[in-house]
């Protein structure tokens, strides 16, 4: 992947939604920087995050965590963990498990690079079965 010249953070793209106060961000960008080596391979400003709660600290409680990204399709991930900074946790887990889904399916199918390893590989196990077929040879 080629280097990004203003990579995202997720204290540069984040924004609290319903049921958080902006006094809660600093707070949720500190749970969600782990984050931030998955985002780096983003541009800054066609990268956005946006978290959310409805019923905060309450049975129903559920969190949601949407991210767009420019030329890829939004990712939304929820949580209903009674335990906000559990439900915080959960959502940025799945969000990472997905952007690393989705990089996994924008990888070329035939990369060159694999096929040379694969073949490297295949190569020297015929090798040492035709070095095994000496071996044999010259006990028998």
């Amino acid at each position: 992947m080629s280097a990004v010249a203003n990579p995202a953070t997720v204290a540069e793209c984040l924004r609290v939604g319903a049921g958080f106060s902006q006094g809660d961000r600093n707070w949720i960008a500190e749970q969600f920087a782990t984050l931030d080596a998955r985002l780096a391979g983003f541009h800054a400003d066609a990268t956005e995050l946006e978290v959310s709660v409805k019923d905060r600290e309450s049975r129903g409680q559920k969190v949601t965590l949407e991210c767009w990204i420019a030329g890829r399709q939004k990712i939304v991930t929820t949580s209903a963990e009674e335990d906000l900074h559990a439900a915080l946790n959960d959502v940025r887990d799945d969000l990472r498990r997905r952007l690393n889904d989705a990089k996994t399916k924008q990888e070329p199918r035939h990369n060159k690079h694999i096929r040379q390893l694969a073949q490297g590989g295949a190569g020297q196990a015929a090798d040492d079965d035709a070095d095994l077929g000496r071996v044999d040879a010259e006990t028998a």
